[in-house]
């Protein structure tokens, strides 16, 4: 059977790409399947230091594939297969120690923007847009309201999770959807950039990094400073950490970063 999901591993960055173009890249079951498959070998691979996620054709992932979740017609039972994997495969993307990179390949809607947000960065061309069209169909953006809502600004949030409405992507930058709207020339360089950036840090200082990331704003300030005071003689005295000074103070790349870097 055709995988749906493709991978490639080059200097460092897996890239696992969504093919499935005839239903807009959407949240089937196979597609969930191989997903998940792609991102458990990517996170297992050594030496994938950073993962891009990203699709093929004009769609990156448009939600949902709403002819898995209708009602059998046989007994009238309603199924929703894409509630059983999607969860945990938001959770591995988010939770993920190696940066998850997002280069939308276009628009995105619904469940899409799930991963959209989950991962650490998003990039998409200035002519993908955008819209939470779950109330629109009776339905509730309830899974990607997770990773969205620590994504977007609370009013943002209420004004397309309740309207519907679609947004372009300067708008999606703004509000916190994606880190950045690029001309669509630009998309492959810019991603490319971010990329090479980010393969050049310490893989336990990136992991790290993200931990404090998602949980240091929840941590009262006093408790911040004591608990990040531990952390940094913590760092610097590790072996990563006295790698890369080593590495700065000899003006040399540290044994972590891809030879091709």
């Amino acid at each position: 059977m055709t995988r749906l999901v493709h991978r490639e591993l080059a200097n460092g960055v897996a890239t696992i790409t969504l093919d499935s173009p005839p239903n807009r890249n959407a949240l089937s079951v196979r597609l969930l399947s191989d997903l998940k498959d792609r991102l458990d070998w990517a996170l297992a691979e050594p030496e994938a230091r950073v993962i891009v996620l990203t699709g093929t054709g004009r769609v990156f992932c448009s939600g949902a594939d709403l002819k898995e979740q209708r009602a059998d017609p046989a007994s009238g039972a309603a199924r929703a297969p894409v509630t059983g994997s999607f969860p945990e495969i938001l959770a591995l993307i988010w939770e993920s120690p190696k940066p998850v990179v997002c280069r939308l390949n276009g628009t995105a809607r619904a469940g899409g923007l799930g991963l959209v947000a989950a991962c650490d960065l998003s990039i998409a061309p200035l002519t993908a847009s955008f819209a939470f069209t779950e109330v629109r169909l009776g339905v509730v953006p309830a899974i990607i309201a997770v990773p969205v809502l620590r994504r977007l600004d609370s009013r943002a949030a209420a004004e397309y999770f309740l309207t519907g409405e679609v947004f372009d992507a300067a708008r999606a930058a703004e509000i916190g959807l994606l880190t950045r709207a690029v001309p669509e020339e630009e998309l492959d360089a810019t991603v490319a950039r971010y990329a090479e950036m980010l393969a050049k840090g310490g893989p336990e200082a990136l992991a790290i990094t993200k931990r404090l990331l998602r949980d240091l704003p929840e941590v009262p300030f006093e408790e911040g400073l004591r608990q990040m005071a531990e952390l940094s003689a913590e760092r610097f005295t590790s072996e990563e950490g006295q790698e890369g000074i080593a590495a700065f103070m000899q003006k040399r790349p540290p044994k972590w970063v891809p030879p091709a870097l």
